[in-house]
């Protein structure tokens, strides 16, 4: 890949779903410019195995997708009946039995303080994201969530605020697997 950006072929290099160790030995082949991975309040494993500390330290930008949990975060699923039979979110361990519930129950925590604030849910998520200094990438069908995806950007947490999200839900929360278990054998 680092031939094709030289030759001009390819503009950037940049990885997905990688571990630190993976972004050290690709960046020292050629410089790598972004990584994406799925990162959320549900979601933080790039976090706990110090994929975001490389990343700052070799200067390398994180844009975080499914930044809203899969959608458990948009404070729109209340249960399994929310998604189409085949959705491929049924799969995941995430949206199944006990698992699904726990999490419910994280998303009514984190709902209650999007009310106190006067915000959506999706919007205090994405901004916990933001001012973490990440780019979230949310993914939406409608324009009404996309003006307020847009409108999160406005928002500004307090460290308090930023405390309370993160006591809701600390790091090393276990939301469930983000994939099924065929998939998590192929992330690095």
């Amino acid at each position: 890949m680092g031939e094709l950006v030289k030759e001009g072929k390819v503009g950037y290099i940049g990885l997905s779903e990688v571990s630190s160790e993976t972004v050290k030995r690709a960046h020292a082949v050629h410089p790598v410019t972004a990584v994406q991975s799925e990162y959320s309040l549900f979601e933080r494993t790039v976090e706990e195995r110090g994929v975001l500390t490389t990343l700052k330290e070799l200067g390398i930008g994180f844009v975080a997708y499914s930044p809203l949990g899969r959608g458990f975060l948009s404070g729109q699923i209340k249960s399994l009946d929310d998604l189409p039979e085949n959705d491929f979110r049924r799969a995941i361990p995430r949206f199944q039995g006990d698992q699904f519930n726990k999490n419910i129950e994280l998303v009514k925590a984190i709902e209650a303080m999007a009310q106190e604030k006067n915000v959506t849910s999706s919007q205090l998520a994405l901004a916990w994201i933001m001012s973490k200094g990440i780019l979230p990438i949310p993914g939406t069908k409608r324009r009404k969530y996309l003006e307020q995806n847009i409108a999160a950007t406005a928002i500004n947490l307090s460290d308090a605020e930023m405390a309370q999200l993160e006591s809701i839900v600390p790091l090393g929360t276990d939301t469930g697997a983000p994939y099924d278990e065929f998939s998590m054998s192929l992330i690095d």
